[in-house]
Order: C-alpha cells, then sequence, then structure tokens
C-alpha cells in the first residue's frame, strides 16, 4: 500500500475516534471503612468530593447507619459496640447538601463479630418522650432516588405484647405512585404479612392513654406529637381511602421498655409529582396488643425537592378543593439549617403572605427550636417565637435561642442543627380561585439572607353542572316560537378565563312559504276555476351544542365567544291546503271550499354551525344568572338571539 495513502487513512481513524464521545459511565461511591476491636466498631466513609453550587452555600454531607443489629446512627462516624457474637450487613446512605451531583451510592459491608471484649453495649434509646411511635426519614424526596424511613415503636406497657405495624405509602391524591417499596428490614423476627392479611380484634382498651403534662408541654411537643386511637378499624378505613399502598409486619414477643427500629428503603418513581412545595405523607400506624383496638399514629411529612437544601418552605395547599376550602387551614413549613462554624442566637424568617389569607387566623402549629411565644410588649428575657405582621410579609424570630452549626466544633448530631416552624392560616372571605406562592428569607443572626423556594397553592379543577332554560328570537322567521331547556358543564367558580360547553334542547315552530295557483277544470264540461291557496308549518325538535371561552370581568358581570353545531332531531312539516272551487273561468261565483292536509316528518336533518356572543349579569361564578346570546348561524335565515337564565353549582 502506499505510504501516503496508509498514513492519511490514519490521521482519519483517529480523527473520528477524537471525535467519538464516550458517555461517562462513573458512578460517584461512597465506601465503609471501619476498625475493629472485637466488638467494638468504629466506622468511617471514604465519601468522593463535593460538586459547590453557585451562589448556594458550603456543600457537605450528612450520613445514616444502620448497623445490621437494629441500631443506626446519624453521625459522620460513629462507634457501635455489638452485643452478640455473628455476622451483621452494615449499611450507609450518604445525602448530599447544597451539591451538584447525584448523591453517592455504597454497597453493604459484612462486619463479623467473633469476640466480645466490649460490655459497654446499650439498648436502642427509649421514645417514650414520642409515645411510643416515631417515624423518620434520611432526606426529602427527589424523583428518582433512593431514600431510607426509620419507624421506631416502644412497647409502653408493662407486659409482654404482640402486635402490628403498619406503614402506609403512595397517597390516592395523586394520580401516579411517589414511591416504588424496594425493601423491609426488620431486626427482632418481624413478620411480613399482606395487605389482605389485615384484621383486628373487637375488644378494646382504653388504658394506654397519652397526657401531657401542662398545656406548655403538649405545644412544646407537638411536633413530634404521636395520638392515640381506639377505633382500629376506622383507622385503618380511613388509611386505606388515602394510600394506595401499605407495609405491614407482625411484632412478638415484645418486651417492656424495648425500643425496635424497622428500616424501608424507597425508590422515588420518575413520574412523581414535581411540585417542589408539595406536601407528601406517609402514615404508621402501631398497634401494640393484636387481642386489642388501642393503636397509635404518626405521620411523616415530606417536601418535594430538586436538591438537598435544608432551607426550603412548602405547603399542603398544593391541590385544594375550592369548594370546601373556606373554613379549612392551609398549613406552611419553613426549614431551615445553620450551617455555620458557631450557634444562632437570633433566626429571622421573613415569609411573604398572599393577599388571599387572612394574616389575623394566624396560627403556630409547632416549631424546632421549642420555645414559647414571646410576650407582647415586652422585651423578651428567655428563649421565645416572636411573630411580627406586616402588610404583605409575616415575620417569624427566634429569639435567645442556641441552634448549633453545622460545621462547629464537636457538633455530631446533624439534625440538632435544624429547625422549622410550621403554621397556618384561613382564607379572607372573599378570595379568588388563584394560584399563589410565597418564599421566605432566612436569616441567621446578621448574617446575608437565604431565599427559600417558593411555596405554592392551587385549586384543583373542579366541574360546575348548571341548568340553563330561556327563549330563542329569530328575526328572519314568520311567526316563530321557540324555547329551550339544558344543561352546562364548566370549571367550578374560575376566577377569570375558563372554557363552558353546553347542550341546549330546542322546541321550535314558524311559519313557511305561502302558495297561491290557479288551475282551469272541464271535466264537467263546463269551465271551472279552482284556486289553491298552500300554507306551511314547521315545527321542529333541535339539538345544539355550543362550546365557548368565557371571562369574568367581575364577580358579577361575564362575557363569552365561540362557536356552535346543532340539528334537527324530528322536523315535521305541515301543508295546509285550501281549494276554492268557482264556477266559470272567473271567480264571480264560489261554489265550494275544500280542505286538506299533508304532513312530512323527517329525523336527523339540517346541520347548522354558527358563531355566538355571550353576556351575563347576575353571579358570574356560581349561583344564578341572566344572559343574553346572538347566535350568527352560517345560514343566516336562522341566526337569532337568545334571552335565558341560568344556575350553576
Amino acid at each position: 500500500m502506499n505510504k501516503s495513502l496508509f498514513v492519511f487513512f490514519l490521521i482519519a481513524s483517529f480523527t473520528i475516534c477524537a471525535q467519538t464521545k464516550v458517555k461517562d459511565t462513573i458512578t460517584r461511591r461512597a465506601v465503609i471503612g471501619y476498625d475493629q476491636k472485637g466488638n467494638l466498631v468504629s466506622f468511617k466513609p471514604e465519601t468522593p468530593p463535593l460538586i459547590p453550587i453557585a451562589g448556594a452555600p458550603k456543600p457537605s454531607y450528612s450520613y445514616l447507619w444502620e448497623m445490621g443489629d437494629g441500631h443506626y446512627s446519624k453521625e459522620a462516624e460513629p462507634k457501635h459496640v455489638y452485643k452478640n457474637k455473628g455476622t451483621y450487613t452494615a449499611r450507609l446512605t450518604v445525602t448530599n447538601n447544597y451539591d451538584n451531583g447525584k448523591p453517592p451510592a455504597t454497597r453493604p459491608k459484612k462486619v463479623v463479630v467473633n469476640d466480645i471484649e466490649d460490655s459497654s453495649y446499650k439498648d436502642i434509646a427509649s421514645i417514650a418522650p414520642q409515645n411510643g411511635l416515631a417515624i423518620q426519614k434520611n432526606c426529602d424526596p427527589i424523583p428518582d432516588q433512593e431514600m431510607q424511613v426509620i419507624v421506631s415503636y416502644e412497647n409502653l406497657e408493662n407486659y409482654v405484647t404482640n402486635g402490628k405495624l403498619y406503614l402506609f405509602f403512595n397517597e390516592k391524591q395523586f394520580k401516579n405512585n411517589n414511591f416504588d417499596l424496594q425493601e423491609v428490614r426488620p431486626y427482632a423476627s418481624e413478620r411480613i404479612i399482606k395487605e389482605n392479611s389485615i384484621a383486628t380484634a373487637d375488644d378494646i382498651d382504653n388504658s394506654n392513654r397519652y397526657l401531657a403534662s401542662s398545656e406548655t408541654l403538649a405545644f412544646a411537643k407537638k411536633y413530634k406529637e404521636t395520638t392515640n386511637e381506639t377505633d382500629l378499624d376506622s383507622t385503618l378505613l380511613a388509611a386505606k381511602n388515602s394510600y394506595k399502598d401499605v407495609a405491614a409486619l407482625e411484632i412478638d414477643d415484645h418486651n417492656p421498655g424495648e425500643t425496635r427500629n424497622v428500616f424501608y428503603t424507597f425508590k422515588t418513581t420518575p413520574e412523581m409529582i414535581k411540585d417542589t412545595s408539595a406536601t407528601i405523607t406517609m402514615r404508621s400506624i402501631y398497634v401494640p396488643n393484636r387481642s386489642f383496638k388501642n393503636h397509635k399514629i404518626k405521620n411523616l411529612e415530606m417536601e418535594i425537592v430538586t436538591s438537598h437544601d435544608p432551607n426550603k418552605m412548602g405547603s399542603n395547599g398544593s391541590f385544594m378543593n375550592y369548594r370546601f376550602v373556606r373554613y379549612k387551614r392551609v398549613k406552611f413549613k419553613t426549614s431551615f439549617q445553620n450551617n455555620g462554624e458557631g450557634p444562632a442566637r437570633k433566626i429571622q424568617l421573613e415569609t411573604d403572605i398572599p393577599d388571599m389569607f387572612d394574616k389575623s387566623t394566624l396560627k403556630i402549629e409547632s416549631m424546632y427550636p421549642e420555645c414559647p411565644i414571646c410576650p407582647k410588649g415586652e422585651a423578651p428575657t428567655i428563649s421565645c417565637l416572636d411573630t411580627i405582621v406586616r402588610s404583605t410579609q409575616i415575620f417569624f424570630v427566634f429569639k435567645n435561642i442556641y441552634l448549633p452549626g453545622s460545621n462547629q466544633k464537636n457538633v455530631k448530631e446533624i439534625d440538632s442543627t435544624k429547625g422549622f416552624v410550621k403554621y397556618s392560616m384561613k382564607f379572607n372571605e372573599d378570595f379568588h380561585k388563584i394560584k399563589t406562592k410565597s418564599r421566605t428569607a432566612i436569616i441567621f443572626d446578621k448574617n446575608e439572607p437565604i431565599i427559600t423556594n417558593y411555596a405554592t397553592t392551587r385549586f384543583t379543577p373542579g366541574i360546575s353542572i348548571g341548568a340553563k332554560a330561556g327563549y330563542n328570537i329569530y328575526t328572519n322567521l314568520e311567526n316563530p316560537k321557540s324555547y329551550f331547556v339544558g344543561a352546562t358543564i364548566s370549571p367550578f367558580k374560575s376566577y377569570r378565563y375558563y372554557l363552558q360547553a353546553e347542550f341546549l334542547n330546542n322546541v321550535t315552530s314558524y311559519d313557511g312559504t305561502t302558495t297561491v295557483t290557479q288551475e282551469f277544470n272541464q271535466d264537467t264540461g263546463k269551465v271551472q276555476l279552482n284556486r289553491i291557496t298552500a300554507s306551511t308549518e314547521n315545527k321542529n325538535i333541535n339539538w345544539e351544542i355550543p362550546v365557548l371561552f368565557r371571562y369574568n370581568i367581575s364577580t358579577y358581570f361575564g362575557i363569552g365567544a365561540g362557536a356552535q353545531i346543532n340539528m334537527n332531531i324530528s322536523e315535521k312539516q305541515t301543508q295546509n291546503i285550501q281549494t276554492d272551487i268557482y264556477e266559470g273561468p272567473s271567480d264571480k261565483l264560489l261554489l265550494r271550499t275544500v280542505y286538506s292536509t299533508e304532513t312530512a316528518t323527517d329525523s336527523f336533518t339540517q346541520l347548522k354551525s354558527g358563531l355566538l356572543f355571550d353576556f351575563t349579569a347576575g353571579f358570574a361564578r356560581i349561583g344564578p344568572s341572566f344572559g343574553a346570546r346572538y347566535v350568527l348561524n352560517f345560514d343566516n335565515n336562522f341566526s337569532y338571539c337568545q334571552l335565558y337564565a341560568i344556575w350553576k353549582f
């Protein structure tokens, strides 16, 4: 081969290969590392570099360690003492905060304990302050990522119990599933049961009621309160009506005062709701004793996020039914985290409040750090939460508190650096069906504000059915009479623009043309004049389907325009014939008059179409109103004006 040609092909091949992009298949991974001395194991993660987000705080990792024996830790480098010899599967979930990449993947690692050298093993900490049932997550859900949920339960009875534990997920209010359950990991021989085996006993035990020691304590603990109930059948029915899926466990030999943890791995679905201000929930139900109906309920609230940013705002008002929200409270939650190197003593949350909410109905549902409401008109000397109401904002100010920083020396528990305010409000008396959005500026001491995402509220469309009746005025027909009744369908109480469809049944009559003809009859041998007068009457039953775009000018006036088609479903034409017979070739002498009638019927005839223009006055969005409409049919003889009354429900 010619050397020049060979070099040409070599260079061309190199160029093509150089221009071919190789897909990056490298996955970020975190590796579980540990040092072991007998049954004492010191865990240490090996994590990839963080990818900062421009303008965001310094990125960091948070951790959830699952020790393989029912214990867990959120420390970065925890130490754990195993109670018994054996092989344990340690797991690590790493969450990247303020990071532009995906969370690092990890693989479980086996830990083999052959010797018991350290006797300082501690049982799982009691959750009695949370009434024996707690549920938590390692992070807020992001579409198409894994997350961990931990349900902890404690036997608060003074005897060994055999109970049940339920975790309901995938709320029915959302069209698509938000979660796929990947794995359930119990560590105390709990048995996974199928949903159809859920059953309850008939006995009721009211002995285990939780009473707060004081009103102040009840307020301070509200953010982690677990409710006690006794009607298990109603609770399970309500949960089944609210959620699509459930994971159920049977519990045996649960000792008094013993706390157990169950770990659930969920994969968020790609089609999960993308609204970053929406609040989604899971619900845990703990039945301490399968022989009784008393039980505990705990909900886990989560905000959809696009990145793991602990400073965020959410609302449960993402999908509200406009018919039923007037007297309900819409809940909001602003979460924050101190990422500084020292504690925060004052935290100010400057929150936008949309006009449609009544600020006088503000109610603080819960908070962390826990503290009472600041006294009005006094300089606070204790830790408290102050609320300052402005025209378009409400300031929530934590005063005289101590919230550690995540980069503060000796701070190991990352959750201790986080806080939140959950509050609720009612709507104003005159509020409209419009979307709202608000966000919060979070200020730690005198630092620059951190701006959260927008929390949005919106209403589901809803359907409004209307009854309509009226009279049609035809200007180009003879002696017309036309009445109609019908129904309308449109979105319920739309604020401005909306689409409306109607079905109308018209009954119309009008006179047709009258003709006069003359003819001579010589059948009798004499000439006779026959004068024939023929007149027609039309009676139709007509179906009409208008579709129009409407605009509410105000609460009382609306306009609309659109198109329509109609067809005669039943058509009857009656021809009345009067024959006057005269003697001779002139009409001087009338001999007699003969009457006759001819009737013709037809159906599904005269398909017509046209444009319409509409005006209403009354209650434009809901209730009764009167209207006038002009219909310009493309068959000009059938253009008409319409006067009507309508009541929308």
